[in-house]
């Protein structure tokens, strides 16, 4: 399950989750890329200045981690449920769904084709920068690409639990830790197939009046 491959990696780097992304191909069984994109700083290990310089060791970015999974899947729903419950159980205040265009078709913009390759770890600011993500996913690239060919589907949530939204705001779903108990109450969704399109679903709450 996604939750536990994503419960694994915040036990092994003891860090808080910014936003978990996962990235697919609208074709069956296609392989997903797992983005987990992580709040805090290292030690730069680029090379740095002499210690007589005076100037400080920099501080850089965590980088994201991206890991690949390869499953049989017949229906988009299948990881609608997937990312639902882990995005219910980490406290998410929503999920969002956004199914894709090709972006190396006439007409498509440069804004569509940056989403593409950051859908799929690519840094665009800073191509030859590769510091930017630790990855276990060998077909990453060749995802990217036929992304840009036939479109494809991502799924977005930031979580609570474990992660820095705690103090975002109100959400009266949530438990002391963050979370929320299984199962999720939220049904996926059918997805719509060529067309561009965003669904959210609405995990959190808020039971009180809410005066401006």
């Amino acid at each position: 399950m996604i939750l536990d491959i994503i419960r694994q990696q915040v036990e092994i780097l003891r860090r808080p989750l910014a936003a978990v992304v996962l990235s697919t191909l609208p074709r069956k069984s296609s392989p997903s890329l797992l983005l987990l994109h992580w709040h805090g700083f290292a030690a730069d290990e680029r090379p740095q200045p002499p210690p007589a310089t005076g100037i400080q060791r920099l501080q850089v970015p965590l980088p994201s981690s991206a890991l690949q999974l390869s499953r049989n899947w017949s229906q988009l729903e299948e990881l609608d449920q997937e990312m639902l419950d882990a995005a219910w159980q980490l406290g998410a205040w929503n999920l969002v769904r956004e199914e894709r265009r090709a972006c190396n078709q006439v007409g498509a913009s440069t804004c569509e084709a940056v989403a593409c390759r950051q859908a799929f770890g690519d840094n665009p600011l800073e191509p030859a920068d590769e510091a930017h993500l630790v990855e276990d996913a060998p077909d990453r690239g060749a995802l990217r690409d036929a992304a840009a060919r036939m479109g494809y589907v991502r799924w977005l949530f930031r979580p609570v639990a474990d992660g820095l939204w705690r103090g975002a705001g109100p959400d009266d779903s949530l438990l002391a830790d963050g979370g929320r108990r299984p199962p999720c109450p939220v049904a996926p969704r059918a997805a719509v197939g060529t067309r561009v399109s965003l669904s959210s679903y609405q995990l959190g709450r808020i039971d009180g009046i809410v005066l401006p």
